[in-house]
């Protein structure tokens, strides 16, 4: 109970009121003092005013008096005289004197409480003022066993008393807290436990209903949540499906543009000028579908398999990179030079990382290729204390804001007319494998230039 929330409110609020009433018990404790003191000075006056009005007073009804008044002596000052008006033996001698006349709430709230704590009898003089101007001042001499029992009996039933109140007034609020708050609460958590049984049913999706506003809107935030996620879970079925059929078609397409690949061999070497001139552009554009194909077939595989990390030779990676590219530039006057510290050992799965840089240089060598002006690709490295740093840099013509847009989003981050936008997403998801990260620096007329960050540590830079 203790570890809910409605039980920890009860606790809460118990200790709340009861530290409000011990805060009202200081001031009421030291205000029960004063008066009964007060109240010892008046009878104490009375008696006094009865001596005056008989001088001739019976001893026997003086001692009456004195412990009506529950004092010993009473001194009382007119018209600038001292006279000690009643008295009797005092069985202890005075430990303490106290003015009421001018004490200031301080004074008093200390007073009473050394008067609790003091547990030894004894005896203590009060002075106050006479009440309607009956003299200049009244003094009596008092036991402190009676008075501080009489403050124990006050304190203690203002205790219980405050106790009362504090489980009363916590359990009212409870109730109400219960009614107002938690219930709503629990019902929002029934909602949520439903709908994660089945989150495809719309039917299980909440609908607001409570009073309090606070709680109304988490079940209104709770209704959108729910309803885009709903939609999301139908939309990725449809796309799961979707992704199926795809797959089956570009398997059976690739098979069938593979056979139309090796007919076009033979027809390059026709004699035909029309033949000739149209064969090369045939051969791009089925190439180009086969290369679609094998890369749609290898997303659509459940995940990338997970890097075997292994150290290695940048230099060695990027220098094969280089030369598959230098086969494939062709009659383009593209140049390539790497950058690379000699003795630089990176710790990454090696055919990983040459999928990743023959991407990104493949991308740079066609898109300076399709520009039909001469250009030039670098990969540089450098090494950090916490990472490794590897750039591309091209002077191609920069990514077209549409494709900046989705760079690293499957099929819609294309930079080259026909791309499918499947070779930057892969890369991207490669290097997250090794917890690193690919990203786009800068990119515009001067050039474009990607750099990928590998951790040197735990996954951390």
């Amino acid at each position: 109970m203790f570890r809910s929330l409605s039980g920890r409110l009860l606790i809460l609020t118990t200790v709340f009121v009861m530290l409000a009433e011990v805060l009202i018990f200081v001031p009421s404790i030291a205000r029960f003092r004063e008066e009964y003191m007060m109240n010892r000075l008046q009878r104490a006056q009375i008696a006094s005013l009865t001596l005056l009005a008989n001088d001739m007073i019976d001893p026997a009804l003086e001692a009456e008096l004195l412990r009506t008044a529950e004092v010993f002596n009473v001194v009382l000052r007119r018209n600038e005289v001292r006279q000690l008006v009643l008295s009797s033996p005092m069985p202890l001698t005075i430990k303490a004197t106290y003015d009421l006349r001018n004490a200031s709430a301080l004074v008093l709230v200390r007073d009473a409480f050394l008067q609790l704590a003091d547990t030894q009898d004894g005896v203590i003089r009060v002075i106050g003022a006479p009440v309607q101007d009956a003299g200049l001042l009244i003094e009596i001499t008092m036991e402190t066993a009676p008075l501080r029992s009489a403050m124990l009996d006050y304190g203690i039933r203002i205790l219980i008393l405050s106790a009362v109140i504090s489980f009363i007034t916590a359990f009212l609020l409870f109730l109400a807290m219960r009614a107002f708050l938690l219930k709503p609460i629990k019902g929002v958590v029934g909602h949520m436990q439903n709908y994660a049984l089945a989150p495809e049913d719309a039917r299980r999706i909440i609908t607001p209903s409570a009073g309090v506003t606070e709680v109304r809107e988490a079940e209104e935030a709770l209704m959108k949540l729910e309803t885009e996620l709903t939609q999301a879970l139908r939309q990725k079925e449809r796309l799961a499906q979707l992704g199926q059929a795809v797959s089956k078609i570009s398997h059976d397409l690739r098979n069938i543009l593979t056979s139309a690949q090796l007919f076009t061999d033979r027809i390059e070497m026709s004699e035909d000028p029309t033949v000739k001139r149209m064969a090369p552009k045939l051969v791009s554009s089925i190439t180009r579908a086969v290369h679609l194909c094998e890369s749609t077939l290898a997303f659509g595989k459940a995940e990338e398999p997970s890097p075997t990390l292994t150290v290695v030779s940048l230099d060695h990676i990027v220098d094969d990179v280089m030369v598959s590219e230098r086969l494939a530039v062709g009659d383009a006057k593209i140049g390539f030079t790497a950058h690379i510290p000699p003795d630089l050992m990176i710790r990454a799965d090696p055919e990983q990382i040459f999928r990743v840089l023959a991407n990104l240089v493949r991308n740079a060598r066609q898109a300076i290729a399709a520009t039909g002006q001469p250009g030039h690709i670098s990969v540089t490295a450098l090494d950090h204390p916490k990472n490794w740093c590897i750039e591309v840099h091209d002077s191609g013509p920069g990514l077209p804001k549409k494709a900046q847009e989705h760079l690293f989003t499957a099929f819609r981050g294309g930079a080259r007319k026909g791309g499918s936008g499947l070779g930057l997403a892969i890369a991207a998801e490669l290097v997250r494998g090794h917890g690193g990260a690919l990203e786009l620096v800068e990119t515009g007329a001067s050039g474009t230039v990607f750099k990928i960050t590998l951790p040197k540590g735990d996954g951390t830079f």
